[in-house]
């Protein structure tokens, strides 16, 4: 059984249609983008043990008490400490076992982070039942995030193999993904609560035992829907891109050869990070997402403190609004953070398609740049009371840093080749670990000082923005100074063991280009036409969710607005 997992199973035969594959990523993204959307349970969680209030621990309880308890609920920040888990797992685990993605093939790397994210699901849902926190961080944070890790860099190698003539939109194209997932499931998550809670239960370990087998089915459809090129692969006429990502002017005469040279070319994870190109990259993910991420973390109390009252048309200020005030700003929030969310989306798909016509350099200078100027403009607009302006510069925002996300893959691949790129991802990935420690602590220390200090809360966040710009500016320099990679030649003694893992896998038919039928064979076209009626199903399959998690998206969002 574990055979038909091997990478040489899924070497795609004549006739294959590539655009199969980014809907087989997304299965798998859309799962575990969840994380994004944990956030949801917390409430419910703070009284799992009351119901329908919290029964609060004394005040002497110590620490490894309240992991154990079964007397008294769990407090937010107790339970936020899920946020950081999924971060730190997530960026070690892709970088410990992107190697072995390289080696094994996405299709069981896909179903071990499967097995690990719905599995870390179950087992918080015995925590739930037993009230036992470590059981909850175990299961979601730690078992959960070694998945988060496997299934984000799953297929990401593949897709860019797949489309070297569009590198920055196949990567965007599963990795938008990721950010779609908390805006399905979130709702989702909400309505099955609901519907399963009770007199004895909040519904939240319900909840994640259905999540958990959905997901389950979602990614294992994923898993084994994934194909790798066969040796050598390259789009009919495509022509190879210079080394910041724009195509050069000469398109390929020979596809087979095109891709030969390309695998030849690319780099071992362990030559990639031992050059400057990857720790300045490096950076440059982990400053852009540290600026980004600050911003998610603080979405509705900055809107809600910077404004007050002015969102229910009234000049009060926060600290004077009544219950009643204060819930309905609290909708705004909520409304504000799900649109804040589908412009990560869709600035992920946006910017790195946009990528492959300006060049992942030029790119990433744009975001910098523009995303420092939008950051300085904030508390003008703030003081202004210019409350659209002052969202739709927020929404600009996490489209680059969406976008950030989306294209860094591409840029890896325009330095190091495509042979290893899932690796050197999951390396680079560490800079997310670090990031997400980092940009929530910088903001949210930063912005408890400047309250401390007697700044009125509409301005507490005045210096923190300013603070962003800084972070933004220290990631152009370091963009600016990437150049291109001198490519050694592959050693035996390195950790991949090569160039290119694909190299030493049996060829597999080759085929003329991206849509067209093998001319070999009459039986690959009828294959190739069969396989239309599955790419509509397929791509629906993604689509219909992603479709209901934007309309409940806006209908959210028009609490703000409306």
């Amino acid at each position: 059984m574990w055979m038909i997992l091997d990478k040489q199973r899924t070497i795609a035969g004549p006739g294959f249609n590539r655009w199969l594959v980014p809907p087989a990523a997304l299965c798998i993204h859309l799962c575990i983008g969840m994380a994004y959307g944990f956030s949801v349970f917390w409430l419910p969680l703070t009284r799992a043990v009351g119901i329908t209030s919290p029964v609060v621990c004394p005040a002497g309880m110590r620490f490894f008490e309240k992991l154990t308890t079964t007397t008294c609920d769990w407090d937010k920040p107790l339970l936020g400490w899920m946020y950081t888990l999924f971060f730190v797992f997530l960026g070690s685990s892709a970088a410990l076992f992107g190697t072995w993605l390289e080696k094994a093939g996405p299709r069981k790397v896909g179903v071990v982070a499967a097995c690990c994210w719905c599995g870390g699901l179950v087992v918080s849902a015995a925590g739930v039942y037993l009230h036992q926190l470590w059981l909850l961080w175990l299961g979601s944070g730690v078992i959960g995030g070694i998945g988060l890790g496997l299934g984000y860099i799953s297929p990401v190698s593949t897709l860019i193999k797949w489309f070297p003539d569009r590198r920055g939109m196949a990567s965007g194209m599963a990795i938008m993904g990721f950010g779609g997932g908390a805006m399905i499931g979130s709702p989702l998550a909400d309505r099955l609560m609901r519907y399963f809670a009770g007199p004895e239960s909040v519904g939240v370990w319900q909840t994640f035992l259905v999540l958990a087998a959905i997901y389950f089915v979602f990614m294992m459809l994923g898993s084994f829907a994934y194909r790798v090129p066969p040796d050598g692969w390259a789009p009919a006429g495509w022509a190879p891109a210079d080394r910041d990502g724009k195509p050069s002017a000469t398109p390929s005469a020979s596809p087979t050869l095109a891709g030969t040279h390309a695998a030849a070319e690319s780099m071992t994870v362990g030559q990639a990070w031992r050059t400057r190109q990857f720790w300045l990259l490096w950076l440059v993910l982990c400053l852009n997402v540290s600026a980004g991420i600050g911003v998610i973390g603080m979405a509705s109390p900055m809107l809600q403190e910077v404004f007050g009252g002015r969102l229910l048309g009234e000049n009060i200020p926060f600290e004077q609004l009544d219950a009643a005030q204060l819930g309905r700003v609290a909708a705004m929030g909520a409304g504000f953070t799900g649109l804040l969310s589908l412009f990560n989306i869709l600035g992920r798909f946006f910017w790195s398609s946009l990528s492959d016509t300006l060049g992942r350099k030029t790119t990433y200078c744009l975001f910098f740049l523009l995303g420092a100027a939008l950051y300085a403009a904030v508390p003008g607009v703030g003081r202004a009371g210019n409350i659209p302006l002052f969202c739709g510069i927020f929404c600009l925002i996490l489209t680059m840093y969406g976008g950030g996300f989306a294209a860094i893959p591409a840029y890896l691949a325009d330095l190091f080749g495509t042979g290893n790129v899932g690796a050197i991802h999951g390396r680079l990935l560490t800079a997310w670990s670090v990031a997400g420690i980092l940009g929530p602590v910088l903001v949210n220390y930063f912005n408890a000082y400047q309250i401390r200090a007697g700044v009125p809360r509409s301005r507490a966040y005045d210096q923190t923005m300013l603070l962003l710009a800084g972070l933004l500016v220290a990631g152009f320099f370091c963009n600016l100074l990437v150049r291109p990679v001198h490519k050694p030649q592959p050693r035996d003694d390195d950790d991949t063991g090569s160039a290119s893992s694909s190299a030493r896998l049996p060829a597999a038919p080759h085929r003329s280009g991206p849509w067209e039928p093998s001319p070999t064979a009459a039986a690959a076209g009828a294959a190739h036409d069969g396989s239309s009626s599955w790419l509509v199903l397929f791509w629906l399959l993604v689509a219909v969710p992603m479709a209901w998690g934007v309309w409940m998206t806006l209908r959210q969002a028009w609490a703000l607005f409306g």
